[in-house]
Formats: structure tokens, sequence, C-alpha cells
């Protein structure tokens, strides 16, 4: 899929936004923690020492820091590479491929961030990279597009050919080993094919079929079986159940 890569500009309004989200979350727990530490710290320091309130101040740093990454590793992984942020800033992130982001990118980013927020240097990469990567994107394998619009699935067209060549798909060929990602990406490009010049349309649908093919150890098709016909019959084979 192509993909327009989201600016600095866009990248920065949903940071400005997440922080503000982050700051009132970190605040409350501030507030809760300081009271709640200032009794512990008394009683704990009788108990096991003056050393007590270091580890107590070492803990709340740590709950810090995981606040501050947990937030956008579990809301990119849980809402497809978005944060509250890049929702209102219409983005998101995904990997290199253009598959959505697992929890392993989503944490790789995360844990990067301090040092790419460190003298701007994370702001350096995007301006001057053709990808417009940071490091935690370069590290992860993962690009911040512009977040488009897909037309609903009841605009997706079907052939009769795919509607009849799905059930001969199912028996001749290994759908279990079609991941969701997979499937998400079929179903990406037969709602937003319409839309595309003929070139394009049939240079991704030629693309797009070699590689599910593969996956699911088919190598031949039809001499009447087009990749768009093919793509559409395996987004229904995926569906249906075998008997």
């Amino acid at each position: 899929m192509e993909f327009t890569l989201a600016g600095i500009g866009s990248r920065a309004w949903a940071l400005i936004i997440d922080y503000q989200i982050l700051a009132l979350s970190l605040a409350l727990f501030i507030t809760v923690g300081l009271t709640i530490s200032s009794q512990l710290i008394d009683i704990g320091s009788d108990i096991f020492g003056p050393g007590f309130a270091l580890w107590m101040t070492a803990i709340a740093v740590l709950v810090v820091f995981l606040i501050y990454t947990g937030y956008f590793v579990f809301f990119e992984t849980v809402w497809q590479g978005q944060t509250p942020g890049k929702r209102i800033a219409k983005i998101r992130v995904v990997r290199d491929d253009g598959r959505p982001v697992s929890l392993q990118q989503a944490s790789l980013r995360a844990l990067l961030r301090p040092l790419d927020e460190t003298l701007f240097i994370g702001a350096f990469f995007i301006m001057f990279s053709k990808s417009e990567k940071r490091l935690g994107d370069l590290v992860a394998g993962t690009i911040v597009i512009q977040s488009q619009p897909v037309a609903k699935s009841a605009n997706l067209t079907i052939s009769a050919e795919a509607k009849s060549f799905y059930l001969s798909l199912q028996k001749n060929s290994d759908l279990s080993q079609l991941l969701p990602d997979d499937f998400a990406i079929i179903r990406e490009y037969l709602q937003r094919r319409s839309g595309m010049s003929t070139k394009v349309r049939s240079s991704l649908s030629l693309k797009l079929s070699n590689q599910v093919k593969s996956i699911i150890n088919l190598t031949i098709l039809p001499a009447d079986i087009s990749s768009d016909i093919f793509l559409e019959a395996v987004y229904l084979a995926y569906q249906q159940p075998e008997f």
C-alpha cells in the first residue's frame, strides 16, 4: 500500500495532546503518592531504617517511567498504532510493510522515546530523513502515516468468479497459515482499489497475490483466475469455515 507519511507538524501536535493527558495522569499519581508516602516513610523508616525513604523514591521514579512508557505502549498496541493524540491528529504508526504494530514494536518505540527527545534528536531525524523516522522508528521498523478513512465493507464488491473459486481454494490451499494481519491487508486493498490508478492497482494486486500464494502454499492459479479474483476468493475463504 502507498501511504502518506505524517509530517513533523502533525506528529508534534499529537505529542502535545498526549503529553497533556500524561501530565494530568502523572499529577494525579504524584498527588496521591505524596499523600500516602509521607505516612509510609515515617512508619517504614522506624522499621527498616533511614534507607527506606530512598527505596520509596526509587520506586516512585520507576512507576513514573512505567506510566510514561506504558501510555504509548498500551494505546499503540490496543488502538492499532494510535494514541489519543494520534487519533485526534489523524495519524497512526504501522510497520514498514503496512501491517499494524504489535506489542514489540510499540515497546521499542516507547523505550527509545526519551533518547529521541534528548536535544530534539528525534525531530532532526524526522526532518532530515527521507522516511521521516525517529530513532524509535528505525529500531522498531515502523513509520508514522496519515490515517486515511477506508471504505465500509458494504462497498466491497466480490465477483461471481471469486464466489465460485473460493470453495476450491479452501480444499487446495492451507489458509490456516494466513494471519489476521495478512487478511487485514487483503481487505484494505479490496476496499481501496477502486480509488487507485489502473497501473498501481494491477501492480499491487499482482504483488499481494504472489505473497498470499506463498503463505498459503498455492503454487499455480487457474488461467482464468486473475489476481483480483484470487484475492477476493481468499477474502471469502478466510471468513468461511470449511465443512
